[in-house]
């Protein structure tokens, strides 16, 4: 499997950030040709459902996902959110923890742990996952801290 961790400090609380980072259908807005939907008539806790469609049209690939842990963050304690990915293009797992840095700054890290198509292309997946996620991450704060501004 490849693993790989991309970090970001934000300018907004952590009860912000995962609130940003947790509404699954806003990770379209990051991640480029992606749109996301959930399949659960609740999308946060322990159980919910979504799928990522990545591609242009006809191309692409879905990526389903299941929410296992659900800790928002309280006070002084990080939250953790972790999904398994079971789809036929994508496996593996991610996880995300949102890390209070004072009242209103936080460090986000997101992990990948996954295998695409083939655990042959776990070397360039890691790679390349390290860039694509570090700008998914920087856009993601970008928001965050856009609408920690506006409350």
């Amino acid at each position: 499997m490849a693993r790989f961790t991309v970090t970001r400090d934000v300018a907004a609380s952590a009860a912000d950030a995962w609130a940003v980072l947790v509404d699954w259908p806003r990770h379209g807005d990051w991640v480029p040709l992606t749109t996301v939907r959930t399949l659960t008539p609740r999308p946060d806790g322990v159980g919910a459902r979504f799928v990522a469609r990545t591609g242009v049209g006809p191309l692409g690939f879905d990526d389903p996902m299941t929410v296992t842990v659900w800790e928002p963050p309280q006070g002084d304690r990080p939250g953790r959110c972790e999904v398994v990915k079971s789809g036929r293009v994508v496996l593996g797992s991610a996880l995300f923890t949102v890390i209070p840095l004072g009242a209103a700054r936080c460090r986000v890290a997101w992990t990948e742990d996954v295998t695409v198509l083939s655990r042959h292309a776990d070397p360039v997946v890691g790679f390349a996952g390290r860039f694509a996620f570090a700008a998914t991450l920087r856009a993601f704060a970008k928001d965050a801290e856009r609408a920690a501004t506006r409350r």
